[in-house]
């Protein structure tokens, strides 16, 4: 095993640099964010989507939209609305009356990065038109599949503040999303680093710097990280009490309405070695799980209206959860 970790790692090693140009890119315009940027690789890289959650300003769409530029993807975005049909999402069957025949024609879901810039703004109809796309990785027109381009990732944004005329996701809808990350405010020192960059008219050029053939070949070192049968169980534990906390002699059952679903425990996993990945390891520590669970699990977690009288957040019972399992 430890010759497979040294090999591994010594691939890892070949590709950090190409990783590292990615980072290095994305600054130019992205000041302070260096956790969203790691979030939406590990995302990328573990085959998942991503969903962030901000204030108005936090530059969410820029940061999708640069990353795109980075990799040299096929980028679309998608401003969700109520008036949006799933036909303009997936795309539809154009009846052409000289042959009277019907032809399809895509829609905008046919791309490598797919932007869903504020997706709450759409019926449920709209929003479940990505449910196949999302798991299946494939779109379904009239009585024809058709496979969407590898690799394939949605990154959708949220606003949580305005919630007139929005339509929450459904637990359906929402569990497919492998992160759910929380932009927060700008430190002093990184705001006047934006403030001083974006009040000068200069011209910031991007490269493209990686290509869609190495981001596979990062999913297929991911397939060989190793992840160790105790930290396994880890991540096991911690999902399991979600469900069942007072099988862990944890006091929040009350708060927890339901858990975590099987998925959680998966792309716990997939995600800790993403996260190992990306540190130039080529196997995933206890360490690696605590710095993702939070993303993974905060929208898994269904509260009762017990913790929102008491103003307790899925936060709140992860950090329980993450104090009080035994780490391995």
């Amino acid at each position: 095993m430890s010759m497979d970790i040294t090999a591994n790692t010594n691939l890892i090693a070949g590709q950090k640099a190409a990783v590292d140009a990615v980072r290095q890119e994305v600054t130019k315009v992205i000041v302070g964010q260096e956790r969203l940027l790691d979030r939406m690789l590990i995302a990328l890289i573990a085959n998942g989507h991503i969903l962030l959650e901000g204030v108005p300003g936090l530059a969410k769409t820029t940061a999708v939209k640069t990353l795109a530029q980075t990799l040299g993807l096929k980028f679309q975005r998608i401003s969700f609305t109520p008036d949006l049909l799933p036909a303009d999402v997936i795309g539809t069957m154009i009846y052409n009356p000289r042959e009277g025949t019907f032809t399809p024609r895509l829609g905008p879901i046919f791309t490598n990065l797919l932007l869903a810039d504020e997706i709450n703004r759409a019926p449920a109809k709209v929003q479940s038109a990505l449910l196949e796309a999302m798991q299946e990785r494939q779109v379904t027109i009239g009585n024809t599949t058709y496979p969407l381009p590898e690799p394939f990732m949605v990154m959708a944004t949220q606003n949580p503040i305005e919630q007139e005329g929005t339509y929450p996701l459904p637990e359906a809808q929402i569990d497919r999303f492998m992160l759910k990350y929380r932009l927060g405010y700008p430190s002093k020192d990184d705001e006047r680093r934006i403030m001083n960059r974006f009040t000068r008219k200069t011209d910031i050029t991007v490269n493209s710097v990686m290509s869609a053939e190495q981001i596979l070949t990062l999913r297929g070192i991911l397939d060989q990280v190793y992840c160790d049968e105790k930290v396994g169980d880890y991540i096991l534990d911690i999902v399991q009490a979600t469900r069942k906390p007072a099988d862990y002699k944890l006091d929040i059952g009350h708060y927890i309405h339901y858990g975590a679903s099987p998925r959680a425990s998966i792309y716990l996993n997939m995600a800790a070695r993403a996260n190992a990945l990306l540190n130039g390891r080529a196997y995933a520590t206890p360490q690696d799980v605590k710095e993702i669970a939070y993303d993974i699990l905060r929208h898994r977690i269904i509260l009762t209206y017990e913790a929102e009288a008491e103003e307790k957040t899925s936060e709140d019972v992860i950090a329980k959860i993450l104090n009080e399992i035994p780490v391995p």
